[in-house]
């Protein structure tokens, strides 16, 4: 009987097309949370991406069924309950490294736009309005300095480019540090240090029990500070950074991931300081491609 495949976020036509070839049955459906668990349990394999979530309601009534394998299409698991599900026998993969770049790439984008105010900037050139003046205070990155906090595989990326642009980098490291990544503009601090000296903060860390930015760690921050956020909107404690873009503590923002993202934030959204996309950062042919090919290595392997 062929491998059953279930896609509910969409994937890459190609890489969809290799796995029909492969001889595995593909179905391509999105599902409601109230009936994913159910839906689960005629398939082998589930592809997701961000849109769907599989927590343990969806796990229990999947559980001892033909489910064995959950792919997320993309870097972070905190849309799956990873522990429950392996407690239930079934596999939790990733494509960690496919969208690495893409992701670091939007970062920047969303930084040159802070730094430029080109998204209030076009705004207002759409709207028949000649804001030159206005517009005219940007700022360069080269001589400033930017924390990365969370440096893996994006964060690492971030770094590398902002030490290609001129910038200073710093970071924290938790568990284990990087090797070859410190150097004369490269160096690894204390988080106090990170929010004191930076005059940048991208934030490429998984979410965690309680957000990296709220009132707290604003306050230990630069006036001006800009603050780049494409890891996990959950990172951000979304009234207090709208509070600091107000009162000028922040100087702008680049936001690429909310605490909602079926209703974001919009007074956030919508501020002048704010530039921000839809949660798009792995959203390149070339990352959609890549991630395409990793999942069709992962399923191929699990179905040897």
């Amino acid at each position: 009987m062929a491998l059953r495949v279930l896609v509910t976020d969409g994937m890459d036509a190609g890489a969809m097309e290799q796995l029909r070839k492969d001889g595995y049955e593909v179905v391509e459906q999105f599902y409601e949370p109230d009936q994913l668990g159910t839906a689960l349990r005629e398939f082998d394999v589930v592809i997701i991406r961000s849109a769907t979530k599989i927590k343990e309601p969806q796990i229990d009534a999947a559980a001892g069924s033909r489910l064995k394998l959950i792919i997320r299409a993309g870097v972070g698991v905190d849309n799956i309950a990873v522990k429950y599900a392996e407690e239930h026998g079934i596999q939790v993969r990733n494509t960690p490294r496919a969208s690495s770049n893409a992701v670091a790439e939007l970062a920047l984008a969303l930084l040159f736009s802070c730094a430029r105010n080109i998204s209030i900037a076009g705004h207002t050139m759409r709207e028949n309005k000649w804001e030159k003046k206005a517009y005219s205070k940007g700022f360069e990155l080269a001589g400033k300095t930017m924390g990365v906090i969370g440096y893996g595989r994006i964060g690492q990326m971030v770094g590398a480019k902002g030490q290609a642009l001129g910038m200073d980098v710093l970071s924290v490291v938790h568990r284990n540090k990087p090797e070859g990544c410190e150097c004369e503009t490269m160096h690894f601090v204390s988080m106090d240090e990170l929010l004191s000296r930076s005059d940048i903060i991208v934030l490429c860390a998984p979410g965690g029990d309680r957000p990296l930015v709220d009132a707290e760690s604003l306050a230990k921050m630069k006036d001006g500070v800009v603050i780049i956020n494409v890891s996990r909107g959950s990172n951000v404690d979304e009234a207090a950074l709208l509070e600091a873009l107000n009162s000028g503590k922040v100087k702008a923002a680049g936001l690429d991931v909310w605490m909602s993202e079926k209703d974001p934030n919009w007074a956030l959204a919508q501020h002048p300081a704010v530039s921000c996309t839809p949660h798009i950062g792995a959203g390149t042919k070339e990352a959609q491609k890549r991630i395409g090919a990793e999942l069709v290595d992962i399923v191929e392997h699990f179905g040897k």
